[in-house]
């Protein structure tokens, strides 16, 4: 790769970490192309990271060890108790170990992108209308302007409605799952207006509140300033009967009206025992947003000078607790594939394909086995007690791609 030249296509998470790769095995030349004129750092989502994955990321080198977190230790799952006097956060099915690191998206993002070498150029709000491979000898960009820029090497980094991957994989796109999720999160501080304030909730528990037809998952991460903590919560539900999908969409914080918040509330306040009702009707408006569920599977992830990355890749269900993992995974066996394959492109891309082709696609196939069994085929959760919950987690992981992502360099099927 020394030498060479390489195009990015996005600049979040995936493709930070993809130029950083890029750029630690020689490239000479490395530009990220992201079409948002600004920082991305105001993401407010969460995410997180089993224990032993974020190890082995920073032993790697793609995660720096400082970046901040929550630790997370528990996962309860409860389910509504209508019982006279029953308890307002729920009736408890289950504690599960959780050994996970909570984030904020955008401080993650930041960590990465302020350990991006001072070599990669970002050019900002840079919309790629399409990309092309030159057969065999590099590939080309073209962005709005018209003009075509060669590259020895364009990367995909660009999410689930990518550029790239029309060009590797034009007949494939995201499939709708059939539902949805309502994400919101706040300044953790707000838990004081409620009953027992924040003391009802500890910190390094992960809520599943599991009710007919969905479930909420609920836990705290980092506030964007340092000494702060958000509450983020994911509230899988039925597609509304007012939302129409002509092609992979979502509904961004600040775009829904007031009546879908209040549709939202409503919703809460049915499904949801008491205290986790109010702890997500506590969301600011603009702090809400709509995410429909989509699966993507591509049968290939490069074409000629051409890769895809991260979502642009595949695109796995929030269930599986991986999206950040499985997109600095793709950057470390692209590194790995580069280190090793003496000067050859077309051998670093063989190699990344076999390394993270069928990884990705046993992600997405555990996506879909989590999403029909805690949403689509729910069990009936009033009928549930720990043991039935132990060995009912158990059926749908044993066998899979590894919730929370497989080991670092682990094979494929293993």
């Amino acid at each position: 790769m020394r030498g060479g030249s390489i195009a990015v296509v996005g600049g979040s998470i995936a493709g930070s970490a993809f130029a950083r790769a890029a750029a630690r095995q020689g490239a000479e030349q490395v530009v990220v192309l992201e079409r948002s004129p600004g920082l991305l750092e105001d993401r407010g989502v969460g995410l997180c990271m089993q224990d032993a994955r974020f190890t082995e990321l920073v032993d790697a080198g793609h995660v720096p060890a400082d970046v901040r977190r929550h630790r997370l230790a528990l996962r309860r799952w409860v389910t509504r108790d209508d019982t006279p006097g029953g308890d307002a956060r729920g009736r408890r099915l289950w504690t599960q170990p959780f050994e996970f690191h909570s984030f904020h998206w955008g401080v993650l993002w930041q960590s990465l992108r302020a350990r991006t070498p001072a070599n990669v150029e970002f050019r900002l709000g840079t919309t790629v209308t399409e990309v092309g491979d030159g057969d065999g000898d590099g590939a080309w960009v073209a962005d709005g302007h018209g003009g075509r820029e060669p590259y020895d090497l364009v990367i995909g980094a660009d999410g689930y409605r990518s550029a790239v991957r029309e060009a590797v994989c034009p007949q494939v796109g995201p499939e709708y799952a059939g539902y949805v999720c309502w994400r919101g999160s706040y300044d953790a501080t707000l838990l004081e207006q409620l009953p027992g304030g924040a003391r009802a909730w500890p910190e390094e528990e992960c809520a599943t509140v599991c009710y007919p037809g969905g479930q909420v998952v609920l836990y705290r991460i980092p506030g964007v300033d340092p000494g702060t903590t958000q509450v983020n919560w994911v509230f899988y539900a039925p597609t509304p009967d007012w939302l129409r999908l002509s092609g992979p969409t979502s509904i961004p914080a600040g775009a829904l009206d007031a009546g879908r918040a209040d549709e939202l509330a409503e919703l809460a306040e049915r499904r949801l025992p008491p205290y986790w009702a109010a702890v997500v009707t506590l969301t600011p408006p603009e702090r809400t947003f709509l995410q429909p569920i989509y699966d993507l599977a591509t049968p290939r992830r490069t074409a000629g000078r051409l890769l895809l990355a991260g979502d642009a890749a595949t695109v796995v269900r929030p269930h599986n607790t991986s999206g950040a993992v499985k997109a600095l995974q793709d950057a470390h066996a692209f590194e790995e594939a580069v280190r090793g394959a003496d000067g050859s492109w077309t051998a670093a891309l063989s190699v990344y394909e076999r390394e993270r082709g069928t990884a990705g696609l046993e992600l997405v196939d555990l996506g879909r086995r989590l999403g029909a069994a805690q949403v689509v085929d729910a069990p009936d959760w009033s009928a549930m007690d720990e043991p039935a919950m132990a060995d009912w987690w158990h059926r749908q992981v044993t066998g899979s791609g590894g919730f929370g992502g497989s080991p670092l360099g682990s094979r494929p099927g293993t």
